[in-house]
């Protein structure tokens, strides 16, 4: 069960639902809403499977503008919400503005890292899981040529594309890898038009497997791979669905698991950074009924002993993130 907040518009109050029990989660969605097949989807996907096992009632706001957030925190702690999540990197700069504010309000961000004692920063390896990913677009690819569609130009969509460029290029050190990204304002992550402008001019390049980490956006990258008869690969939730037999895998990235495990922890949420990767089961790739038949057994195997190694951590795949560089793509 939710209880939902609506914005009216950019500047007006947070009308706040009435009988919000004081130890009640919220969650704080980021620009794309939560239907967007992607990472805001993947959040709420965590916040039902919470309410759905503690018949517990949630909080939760689909903010319009960056103007909202840091009005929308701050009316979330003053209602009593606790613990407050919030899904992506833009609410770090808020978040950081206003925690020391609510000292007894746990918050849990996502994507970013906010040093306050009373957060919970989440991030994710998202390299390891590209890393993975990557591979098999070049082992199904026929031309030779795979691409990737981002969304915002910022570091964490290049770890994306670097660990993505670097499994592709372990897989077959003669791939050719085709990297662009749809914009450098937030609107970037709700452009499926440019989405598929991009991924036309990629298959005109030779592309035959696109894989997209643009949130909306990306809906249009899968759309035209299908269209066009090529491949593609999803992103955060599992998008085999949207396009059964053409989408080849898509990129766990478990947001939904960082959600649920900050509502289950409740007030006694425990704060301070943590990472999740391929060790821990926080990224991977997924494989179901809607890409079995694409996924060869040599691919799987191939995938999964990679994967192995990471968790071992005697392969270390290069994180953009840590110095802005990547060996195996150029920006």
């Amino acid at each position: 069960m939710t209880l939902t907040q609506k914005f009216l518009g950019a500047s007006a109050a947070l009308a706040l639902t009435a009988g919000t029990a004081a130890a009640d989660p919220a969650i704080l969605f980021d620009l794309g809403g939560k239907f967007d097949k992607s990472f805001n989807e993947s959040a709420y996907n965590g916040a039902e499977r919470w309410a759905a096992e503690t018949g517990g009632t949630y909080a939760e706001v689909e903010i319009q503008s960056d103007a909202q957030r840091e009005q929308a925190i701050r009316r979330f702690a003053e209602s009593g919400a606790n613990p407050i999540v919030m899904a992506g990197f833009s609410w770090a700069t808020p978040l950081a503005e206003v925690a020391a504010d609510y000292p007894d309000t746990k918050f849990t961000i996502i994507d970013m890292v906010v040093d306050a004692p009373n957060v919970r920063s989440v991030v994710f390896n998202e390299h390891e899981g590209s890393y993975l990913v990557g591979m098999m677009a070049a082992m199904a690819s026929e031309t030779g040529t795979v691409s990737f569609v981002g969304g915002m130009d910022i570091p964490l969509i290049r770890k994306f594309a670097c660990g993505y460029a670097q499994g592709a290029m372990a897989a077959n050190p003669d791939v050719t890898v085709i990297s662009n990204m749809t914009g450098t304002t937030p609107a970037a992550w709700n452009d499926p038009v440019k989405g598929s402008e991009l991924t036309l001019a990629q298959i005109s390049q030779g592309s035959d497997v696109v894989f997209a980490a643009a949130g909306g956006t990306g809906v249009g990258v899968l759309q035209t791979a299908a269209d066009s008869d090529i491949l593609s690969i999803g992103v955060d939730a599992n998008q085999n669905y949207l396009h059964s037999g053409e989408v080849l895998t898509s990129m766990m990235k478990r947001v939904d698991n960082a959600v649920y495990e900050a509502m289950s922890q409740g007030e006694m949420l425990e704060t301070g950074f943590n990472v999740m990767g391929v060790a821990n089961e926080g990224v991977g790739y997924a494989l179901d009924e809607h890409n079995a038949e694409l996924v060869s057994d040599e691919m799987k195997a191939a995938v999964d002993a990679a994967a192995a190694e990471m968790a071992a951590g005697t392969l270390v795949v290069h994180d953009y993130s840590s110095d802005e560089t990547c060996p195996a793509l150029d920006f």
